[in-house]
This record gives structure tokens, sequence and C-alpha cells, in this order.
């Protein structure tokens, strides 16, 4: 057996094929793997200096094949990832003949893609399974197919993302076969592929990068001091973060400000540990795995103050933030910070999250934002780190007063995913913004819908006419929002019945529903306007300049000019355009999301024309409502993104 770690273009070039054998499950990657080999590609495009990126193994063996054949290798593991790279370039290849960009399409076909000089079967260079391969050769001949399997499934996920990319193709492939690389590991003729092949793929746990991370650092101690640092340094961090690890020593390498992928760990330390500072390496590692737990785990933290921000901040979910986190604990560790400014600092950061939480602000960046922060802090704010902080993310995508109150009246605050998390975070931290004499025990709270999710004939008729649009308008944003311990049994009473509950909690929020003896959209509008001015008191703008000056703009007689969405941009005239194209551009690329949009808002589009008042009809046969005000407009445009997880860098609209 040889293995050696190698480039992918030097498992793809020249002239040879990659058999796979019957005993294989055909091609069955899906959306989930798709979109992390995208990620890796968007990522190492962006980089300026993009190290290797390891894709796992491929394993493969020599076979037998006639003299004037190619050389022939079974491919016993691999072939899901391999696979994804040849409908990657023959993506590649089909885009640059579109473009007449005839060198770079032959130079990716006749190098990459097939044995350009052999015939029939041998003129490929990957010959899936059976099952798979009339619809892969076709691919690689650029004949067209109707029959759909994964094979198709995957070369449409991958042309809609590069639609939506500005990505250089050659860039792109450079990528691919420069920078991806493998392990290749050659089985011996004699070895018995199926065996091995039932071996990789056995349910035993896999090697972590941890586990790699620690048989280097062993290597490099000598025999004789072995046991003594295993058991000082490494097995009290291995048993206090168990599977959270690799995870850790990640966010310590990234202390410095580099941005180290989840693949790229062992890589990483690998070039920062030699056999004169193992040990001390070690040692400081071990040290900083205290922090990490007390971060990821706040009980274990003995300041009162510090454990109640690390609890808020873990329940906005601070990942990202951690590298630098841990720099600041470090820090007030060696009484560099007081616990004032550290505090001082947690609230910065949690008022940062919240703001771009509350106006979409997509969080794809914050793993670069983060690891940036200190090195700045270090050479131009050394003297008040905590004021250093302010400054430095006041200018990375913070938004601003105008555009935080106006996405808080608007945002669907309630949803899947982590929103409720979040959610039950903002509502509680109003409550406590009464300033109680006591704490209020939130455990036992729930997020309650005062106009319930499911209307009675009751609700409706209190509602009104419009209580269609009323209700998928305004169902989850904050005004219609509140805490209590009775979320079950009140269900979806009527609001005099409500009201009573609402009169007997000891919540201050709930107080505001005593003089009411309605709710309606007129009711809920009110109360969202209420919160949103107190939102903007509790977690207020810490930068120097706050200007009105916004994207963000009251809509109402306003004209729309152009619209981007999801990498496009297109003109638009009137905000029923906006509509329009929204919709078109998000069941055109992204199919699987419009369902969920019009499962969600059946009162908007449908298929049955006659449920709406004034329609446009949509390139999928759809029908949409268009007899709406440009607010009812944008209101529902936010409130589908947030559905789909589309953040305000997928869809903007530019204003006059």
């Amino acid at each position: 057996m040889q293995a050696k770690e190698t480039k992918l273009q030097d498992i793809i070039e020249g002239t040879k094929q990659y058999v796979i054998p019957l005993f294989q499950r055909t091609y069955s990657w899906t959306n989930k793997e798709w979109e992390i080999l995208w990620k890796d590609l968007i990522e190492l495009s962006e980089a300026e200096n993009p190290r290797s990126h390891f894709i796992g193994s491929i394993v493969n063996m020599p076979t037998v094949s006639v003299p004037e054949g190619v050389a022939k290798f079974l491919l016993i593991d691999g072939q899901q990832r391999l696979t994804t790279i040849f409908i990657l370039l023959t993506l590649l290849r089909n885009k640059a003949r579109e473009t007449q960009n005839q060198e770079f399409a032959e130079e990716i076909n006749n190098t990459l893609l097939v044995n350009p000089y052999k015939k029939d079967n041998d003129f490929f260079k990957l010959m899936p399974t059976q099952v798979d391969r009339d619809i892969y050769k076709n691919f690689i001949n650029g004949k067209s197919t109707k029959t759909e399997n994964q094979l198709t499934r995957a070369y449409n996920f991958f042309e809609k993302k590069l639609r939506q990319a500005s990505l250089e193709h050659e860039k792109l492939k450079k990528i691919i076969t420069s920078y991806f690389s493998v392990v290749s590991i050659v089985l011996d003729t004699d070895d018995n592929p199926y065996l091995v092949f039932e071996s990789l793929n056995a349910k035993g746990r896999p090697l972590t990068q941890a586990d790699l991370i620690r048989n280097y650092f062993f290597m490099r101690i000598h025999i004789d001091n072995q046991d003594e640092v295993y058991n000082k340094y490494w097995q009290p961090m291995q048993t206090a973060l168990n599977d959270s690890l690799t995870e850790y020593i990640r966010h310590y390498l990234m202390r410095d400000g580099s941005i180290i992928k989840q693949n790229d760990v062992y890589y990483a330390l690998k070039e920062r540990v030699s056999p004169t500072n193992a040990i001390d390496y070690l040692k400081e590692l071990q040290k900083y795995s205290v922090y990490y737990q007390r971060l990821i785990y706040p009980e274990l933290e003995p300041e009162e103050n510090l454990q109640k921000y690390f609890r808020r901040l873990n329940r906005i979910e601070v990942t990202t933030a951690y590298p630098l986190l841990l720099n600041f604990y470090g820090n007030y560790e060696a009484n560099r910070i007081g616990k004032a400014d550290f505090v001082a600092i947690l609230k910065t950061l949690e008022n940062y999250l919240i703001r771009r939480f509350v106006c979409n602000v997509p969080t794809n960046q914050l793993n670069k934002i983060f690891p940036a922060v200190y090195p700045l802090l270090i050479t131009k704010h050394q003297d008040d780190l905590a004021a250093g902080v302010k400054a430095i993310l006041q200018n990375r995508g913070y938004p601003k007063d105008n555009e935080f109150y106006t996405r808080f009246k608007e945002t669907k605050f309630y949803g899947a995913g982590d929103r409720q998390i979040k959610t039950k975070l903002i509502l509680e931290t109003i409550e406590e913004n009464y300033a109680h004499k006591e704490p209020v025990p939130f455990d036992n709270l729930t997020i309650e819908h005062v106009m319930p999710q499911t209307l009675s004939e009751w609700w409706q008729n209190h509602i009104g006419k419009d209580w269609e649009e009323t209700h998928e308008l305004f169902l989850h944003t904050i005004g219609n929002l509140t805490l209590t311990a009775y979320n079950t049994e009140m269900s979806n009473d009527d609001f005099t019945t409500k009201k009573k509950t609402y009169n007997e909690s000891h919540l201050e929020m709930n107080k505001y529903f005593a003089p009411l003896s309605s709710w309606t959209r007129t009711e809920i509008e009110s109360r969202t306007e209420a919160l949103a001015k107190q939102a903007l008191e509790i977690w207020s703008y810490f930068g120097q300049e706050n200007s009105a000056s916004s994207d963000l703009k009251e809509v109402m007689g306003t004209s729309p000019t152009g619209l981007k969405i999801l990498g496009q941009q297109f003109k638009v005239q009137t905000w029923r355009d906006v509509l329009e194209q929204t919709l078109n551009t998000v069941a055109d690329l992204e199919p699987d999301k419009f369902d969920i949009i019009a499962h969600n808002f059946p009162r908007y589009l449908g298929k049955d024309k006659n449920k709406f008042r004034a329609v446009r009809q949509l390139q999928n046969g759809y029908f949409i409502e268009v007899n709406l005000s440009a607010q009812s407009i944008q209101k529902f445009c936010y409130q589908a993104m947030e559905t789909i997880e589309l953040t305000s860098e997928d869809w903007s609209v530019i204003i006059n």
C-alpha cells in the first residue's frame, strides 16, 4: 500500500481511468455535501493567499487492462467527492463554451475530463457504476438528458450557484486542481478491494484532527517525559472539552487573526509546533482550554457577572467570536484588563450581534471579522481595549439607529432555527429593563403570540376584513409577541380572555394590555413602535457618529429603481415589479425555498387565481397578490427572505 498527499490535478491528469466497482453505491451526495464543497470553493477564491485544503482520501487499486488501453484504477473510496469534482469541471467547460472561450473549454476537456486520443469507454477518465454511467457520459459529451437523478441535480445545483457568484471561472478551476489536496492511497494488486471498502466504511469512530494533533505532539516529546506531559496537560484538556477539543484548538490557533478552516486545523498546528517548543506550546494550549471551557460552559465561571454575559452570548450563537474572547480572557487573567472592562467588551459584542440579527445582516463574514479585531486592538488601541473594540466594530457591518429601528418593527422575530432563542433573549432583556428589585425567573416562560397562530372565527371577525393580510404580516412581529407561563392554556383564546391572564402576570410588559379593549393591526403596530424605542435604549448605538442616513427608507410614495437578489441585479419601476422579480428569481434559483414561501404566505401567492384581488402570474405558473401598499410589499419581502434564511446581502432594493 502506498500513501501520499497530492494535489487533485495530479490525480486526474494523464491518460488514465478511474472505474467505480459494482459493490460501490451509486452517486448519492445531496445539497448538504454540495453546500459544504461550494462554501470551501468560495472561501478559497476570496483568500489572498489560499492554503492547500484537504478534502479527504482517494483509495484506488490498479487493475488489469489491455496493452493498448488506458491505465485503469478501481476507485475503492472517494467516488462521491471525485464524481462531484468531475461534474464541477464539466460545468466550467460548458460555461466556457457558452462564452466562446474555446481555449479554456478545450483545456478542461482534454486534460481533466477525457482521454482525447482514446475511443469507446477508454475516452472517459471516470467510469461510474452502471446506473449512473449513461447520464454521466451524456454530461461529458455535452448532450442534454431528460432523465433526472443525483448527477443532474448536482449539476443544476452548481450551475445555479455559479450564476449567483461573481467568480472568475479560470480561478475556480485553479482552486479545484491546485489547492484541493487529497491523500492518495494506492493498494497492491493482491489486496482484497471489497474488504478494504468494508473497513473504510465500518461504523467505528474515525480519527479526529485532535487525535492527529495529540500524536504529532507526543512524537516531538522525549519518551521519558511523555507520561508526565500527557497527564499534566493533554488529558485534562481532553477530559474537559471532549468532542469540542478540535474546535477549541482551531479557535486557539485563530487568536492571532488567522482564518483556519475546520479541515485544516492539523496542518495549521504543524506549522507552529517543533521539537524545541512542543511542551511549552502544549502548556499554553492547556491553560487557554480552561478559559474556553468557561466560555462554552458558563456555569464553571466563578465571576457571576462574567457568567451572566457568557450565557447571553452563547444564546446569540457567538462561536465565531471565541478566538477574540480567548484573547480577552487571557488579558483578564493576566490583570491587563479589569472585570469592568471585560464586561463592557462582552456587552459591546452582544450589542453588535443583536443589531445585526435584527437587521438580518449575514453571519457568514463574522468568522473573518472577529479574528481580525485583536491584532488591530494591539496596534492601535492598546491603551483602552474596551473603547477600541467599539471603534473597530462600528465600521464592520454595524447597523445605525435608523436601520435598527425600522427593521425592529418589520422583522419576523418568531421562526425556525435559533430565531426563537434570540427573540426570547430580546423579550427577556426588555422586561429586565423595567428594573425589577428581584430577578425575574425566565426559565419557565415561553414566547406567546397575542394574536394566535391559528385564528378562530372570533379572531377573524375581531381583526376585520383584512384579517388574512394582518395575520400573515404581523403574526411574528415583535409587537404581537410577549412572555408567559400559560402559553398552552391560552392557545387561541379571544383577546378578552387572554387579557385576564396578562393582568395576573408579574411581568411589566404584560401590563401594557390592561387598558386595551381590542387587538388588531393598529394595536400591534403601536406596541411594536413602543418596543422598538425601548430596544434603541437597551442596545444603544456605540459608534462615534450615528447619522439618520440608511439604506432603509420609509417606502410610502417612493419609486424603486433596482433590485439585488441572489447575486443578480434587475431594473424595476414599481414595488409590484420588486415583488414579482423577487419571487421569480427565488423560484428559478432556489425552487425548494420558493415552496417554503408559498406554504408560509398563502395570502400572497398560490395556484388559484380567483383567491386574489389583483394578480400577476409568475414564470412557474403561480399567481401573486399585487393589490398591496409599498409598505406591505416591503414587509412581505423582508419576512419571506427571513423565512428562507436569506439575508440583507442576498436581497435589497435601490430607491430613489
